[in-house]
């Protein structure tokens, strides 16, 4: 009887070596794709670098830096459309009246003159751009036959030479300009009411790289407040 039972004993364990065995082969093959999934999963990408901004700072205005106002600021282009706002802050004051549908006779009026490189050269300016339509209530005959110093002192007297705000101009109340010999400007009223020598403003505080831009409804006569 002990013999049996030894070799019943014996008989179990085989069976259970061999239902171990088995069962191991799986579970290799198991641990091995889980090897294999582990080492086909993608790293985490790295963190993103912050972008480096490529967009020129313009030079501040003095007052407080109030944003684009007036009634014909509706009629530029859009977004980033050459004339835009957005478009114009990235060039200097000549080239960006130039690309402004707004004035293109005044920008015509700039380059008669050779004005183009002083003013786009100037650190820092105030213009007072009169719209083509202001030029037509002028004389656009009259303005065209403009030459020589009459011209470019009527084109300075336009400029003032400091940059300056809405908020800049109702502080400063008056200031001189380029033309030596014009007199000065007054500026009048506040926010969209306000005024230059009597001309109003119809789009204003645009800022370029070197200059703050007001449209204005009339060309300004030197020597005279237009009050």
């Amino acid at each position: 009887m002990v013999k049996l039972r030894g070799v019943a004993g014996a008989g179990i364990a085989a069976v259970a070596v061999l239902a171990l065995t088995a069962c191991n082969p799986d579970d290799a093959a198991y641990s091995g794709k889980a090897e294999q999934y582990k080492s086909a999963t993608p790293p985490a990408p790295a963190p993103a670098s912050a972008p480096v901004s490529t967009v020129s700072t313009p030079t501040p205005a003095e007052g407080g830096g109030s944003g684009v106002f007036g009634s014909a600021c509706e009629s530029l282009p859009h977004g980033s459309e050459a004339g835009s706002v957005t478009a114009m802050g990235q060039q200097t004051v000549a080239a960006a009246a130039a690309a402004n549908p707004l004035l293109t006779k005044l920008s015509a009026a700039i380059r008669n003159a050779n004005l183009t490189d002083s003013l786009n050269s100037a650190p820092a300016v105030t213009v007072f751009a009169p719209s083509d339509e202001a030029v037509k209530a002028y004389g656009e005959t009259k303005f065209s036959q403009l030459k020589g110093t009459e011209l470019t002192s009527l084109l300075n007297f336009h400029v003032v030479g400091k940059r300056l705000d809405a908020k800049g101009l109702e502080a400063a109340k008056t200031s001189p300009t380029l033309a030596t010999d014009g007199g000065q400007l007054t500026f009048a009223g506040t926010g969209n009411q306000l005024t230059v020598n009597g001309a109003k403003i119809l789009c204003g505080n645009i800022a370029t790289k070197n200059a703050t831009v007001f449209v204005i409804d009339k060309v300004l006569t030197p020597g005279s407040t237009g009050n």
